[in-house]
């Protein structure tokens, strides 16, 4: 089997656990039909840099897996036809990485430092 890395998008208008509920529906696809989630991620609601369908956010979401090729194809099928995903993207990687991916790595470290910077006035001597 070979290991795949999965991002999603799917409707603004969805709750986070309705988005969440897609994770596990799509790794129910996969483990149905010979795969298995090694990992997920849901990055959250996010600001999109262009409109898809009239949304301009929309909720992202991550999977790595160990998965036959038809297993990913019946679910990229699947995604393609579900009304609540806008855009869906999979890759072929060597090896999985350990620990959170880049987004999720970047946003903890956004969150340690705060949403800004410190204040021009505290940059003084």
């Amino acid at each position: 089997m070979a290991l795949y890395e999965h991002v999603f998008i799917a409707r603004q208008d969805l709750s986070n656990a309705q988005a969440e509920g897609l994770i596990e529906h799509f790794g129910t696809v996969l483990s149905d039909n010979g795969g298995a989630v090694v990992g997920t991620e849901y990055w959250g609601l996010k600001t999109m840099a262009y409109k898809i369908n009239k949304n301009r956010k929309g909720h992202y979401a991550f999977m790595k897996s160990d998965s036959p090729s038809v297993a990913v194809e019946e679910m990229e099928r699947l995604m393609r036809l579900h009304e609540d995903v806008m855009r869906v993207m999979t890759i072929k990687v060597d090896q999985h990485e350990d620990g959170p991916s880049a987004v999720i790595q970047a946003k903890n470290a956004k969150d340690e430092r705060g949403s800004r910077g410190p204040r021009r006035d505290d940059r003084r001597n």
